[in-house]
């Protein structure tokens, strides 16, 4: 056994899941690297599911976990900013790859069809 933080995990696989589990860590993550630099409120703009709240978290997080700097501007009002670092921006290719995944799923559960409708991707 291995820990991450107080969490155990026994293989890479965990390990990952630890790190980019959830349902809006990814999304977040592709926005970043998609606009490169965001503050809150554009992330909560593109992400207008998320409450306030659980950004914040998700946002602690992967920023305690190493993958996206924050960077906070000593300004009235406060500005802060989110970019990827390195080992954050290593995982896009994961990223792009369950993306693929995800049409393919759909394609198969929808007899080779992808269904319309709003998402949380540019198109």
């Amino acid at each position: 056994m291995k820990d991450f933080k107080g969490k155990e995990y026994r293989c890479f696989f965990e390990l990952t899941l630890l790190v980019i589990g959830g349902k809006w860590k990814p999304i977040i993550l592709n926005h970043l690297f998609l606009e490169k630099t965001l503050r809150f409120g554009e992330i909560r703009k593109r992400i207008p599911d998320v409450t306030e709240r659980m950004l914040t978290k998700q946002l602690r997080e992967l920023e305690a976990d190493g993958l996206i700097h924050r960077k906070v501007y000593k300004v009235v009002p406060p500005k802060v900013e989110y970019t990827l670092n390195h080992i954050g921006a290593r995982l896009v290719p994961v990223l792009k790859s369950m993306r693929e995944w995800g049409v393919e799923y759909e394609e198969f559960l929808n007899d080779g069809e992808v269904l319309k409708g709003e998402g949380y991707e540019k198109k």
